[in-house]
């Protein structure tokens, strides 16, 4: 378990599903300015910022050279390290190959897989167990076989010895067709009987239940709806929603600090 101790007046914040790049660099641009906005309340009260894959549509990192664009995305990540945030950064289905570009110049942790975490504050202890949410719970075979095979040492191998403009670009027409066929089929509402995440979830809940340890909440990204669901009088699922739907609709965020835990939209009503 990782403990997180949050100073006194500080929060931490909880964001994922940002897809820069998708569907195209202007649509990408207005999302990176929405969330350069965003950063500004982390940087005025924030202590840590877990951010839970998928920021980027697509990444992947050469030896030498890393995918361009997201400058102003990046340097604001940079900058809030600089101030003494502490970044977290999840691995996404989008991210898979993420290694240690950011840990190098952010001093980021990397998670490859659902952690647990122990956060403190000056007057409440919250236990959270949180991740991406991709591969997650019964069913999807077919990703779950698909994942297997991207984060396969030698189909690393062999994508890195494409050249970038060429492999790069193969990757974003290959998201950007899958993505706008799910946009253009209509968002699939949530469905507390058939969510792979939320029955993961359950599943996690109830073994932690039998051994007194419940978490105060079970938060993931990929899902690209934002819920909040509760488990039972104490524990609760979120999904944090995503950052590309049409007017930042499902643009959510989790804040917790020494008071509450609250889940918000960006920006405030």
């Amino acid at each position: 378990m990782k403990q997180i101790q949050i100073p006194q007046g500080k929060k931490a914040y909880f964001a994922s599903d940002f897809h820069l790049g998708f569907p195209g660099h202007s649509e990408s641009r207005e999302r990176e300015s929405h969330l350069l906005a965003w950063l500004e309340l982390v940087e005025h009260d924030g202590s840590d910022l877990f951010l839970l894959g998928d920021l980027f549509d697509f990444w992947f990192e050469y030896k030498e050279v890393v995918p361009k664009g997201f400058v102003r995305f990046i340097g604001r990540l940079a900058h809030l390290a600089d101030q003494g945030i502490r970044m977290h950064l999840f691995v996404g289905n989008h991210d898979l190959w993420m290694a240690d570009y950011f840990e190098h110049e952010i001093s980021a942790q990397i998670y490859r897989e659902p952690t647990r975490f122990q956060i403190s504050t000056g007057e409440k202890t919250y236990q959270i167990f949180m991740g991406h949410g991709d591969g997650l719970g019964p069913g999807d075979y077919g990703y779950k076989l698909l994942k297997r095979i991207f984060t396969n040492a030698i189909a690393k191998f062999l994508f890195k010895i494409l050249h970038p403009d060429l492999g790069i670009g193969l990757a974003h027409f290959w998201s950007n067709t899958r993505k706008s066929h799910t946009i253009n089929a209509g968002e699939v509402p949530f469905n507390p009987e058939t969510d792979f995440i939320l029955a993961y979830v359950r599943e996690q809940f109830q073994v932690d239940y039998q051994l007194g340890k419940a978490c105060d909440a079970y938060v993931f990204g990929h899902r690209h709806h934002p819920i909040e669901f509760a488990l039972d009088g104490h524990s609760a699922y979120y999904n944090l929603g995503d950052w590309f739907s049409p007017h930042f609709k499902n643009a959510y965020y989790l804040t917790i600090d020494e008071k509450r835990m609250e889940f918000l939209h960006f920006p405030r009503a």
